[in-house]
């Protein structure tokens, strides 16, 4: 077998699809779980006139507001949104790995590589999915903020048809620079939770605990999202697609004008924690979901490599 047919091979493996698997099932249920959290989450974000509060006290006012099935409002497209994601993600950053080590052992900086180029993939494909499940999450809230146009999609492929109508097919990657900047944080979750594995199962001897498994993937999640929560914030409000992004430069200066406006300008009216309204929330949703997720991604992924009688790869621990 030839180099070149050893890494496509290697790329369109059993392996890197059980992977895929695993980690999409294991997200969605994660998220299914959490999603309320995650709701709180949003609204603080593009809201601006809602005051920050506790977690559960945003969710308590949610509810009142908009009936006890709102918190779980555009839950079946972040779904198909974030299986779809995650099931690229996984199955870019193993498959590349595979094909990058071929046996070596990974370490942190061959992981980071890995996670941001896999991100990259991932977010050129799946922004628009991203674009209309925020709008839609959106959907039908009581907003503080009087400026804000609500929508009216019936589904997410109405979404796309509307927004392809009314904005333009580019209006469906709004979000994408800050997005692509943002890959560092499933980059640096990965490479930080990959580590802990590595070193902590050189301490133990074994296979780890679904505890230690729990909190190593609280502690990578936690760290990514803190340092690039103000990237988020950015995020969420121009896939919203009420900011009105300037036109007379090119695609990449436009994005980067309004990454820099929307950050500078929360600055001036909120100050610097303005960057970090909803955080709270955020970790909360974040962490917890994370957790859970590579929980059941590892318990699945072992299980089913176990079942079909198959080794993984020494480059995946």
């Amino acid at each position: 077998m030839s180099a070149e047919d050893f890494r496509f091979a290697e790329v369109f493996s059993y392996e890197s699809l059980v992977h895929a698997m695993a980690g999409a099932v294991g997200s969605v249920t994660a998220m299914t779980v959490f999603f309320p959290l995650d709701t709180a989450r949003l609204r603080l974000q593009v809201d601006e006139n809602r005051k920050a509060r506790a977690t559960p006290a945003i969710l308590s006012e949610i509810v009142k507001e908009e009936g006890l099935l709102a918190p779980y409002r555009g839950w079946f497209p972040v779904i198909c949104s974030l299986c779809c994601s995650n099931f690229v993600y996984f199955y870019c950053f193993h498959s590349l790995r595979a094909s990058w080590l071929r046996g070596h052992k990974s370490t942190p900086s061959s992981d980071l590589l890995m996670g941001i180029a896999a991100g990259v993939v991932n977010v050129l494909v799946t922004t628009p999915l991203w674009v209309v499940n925020t709008r839609l999450k959106l959907q039908g809230a009581k907003f503080r903020n009087a400026d804000i146009r609500p929508t009216n999609y019936s589904g997410i492929m109405d979404g796309f048809v509307q927004i392809i109508e009314d904005e333009g097919v580019g209006a469906l990657w709004n979000g994408t620079f800050p997005s692509l900047l943002l890959v560092l944080n499933p980059a640096v979750q990965f490479m930080i939770y990959e580590g802990l594995k590595r070193q902590l199962r050189s301490l133990v001897h074994r296979e780890l605990l679904s505890l230690e498994v729990f909190l190593i993937g609280a502690i990578a999640k936690a760290v990514a999202t803190t340092v690039t929560y103000p990237l988020q914030t950015v995020q969420s409000i121009l896939r919203f697609g009420q900011h009105k992004q300037h036109t007379d430069r090119s695609p990449l200066l436009n994005s980067l004008r309004s990454v820099m406006y929307l950050l500078i300008n929360r600055v001036r009216k909120y100050g610097m924690l303005g960057l970090f309204k909803g955080l709270e929330a955020k970790l909360l949703q974040t962490v917890l979901t994370a957790a859970l997720m590579f929980l059941l991604y590892e318990k699945i992924a072992s299980s089913t490599f176990k079942v079909m009688g198959v080794k993984r790869l020494a480059s995946s621990h």
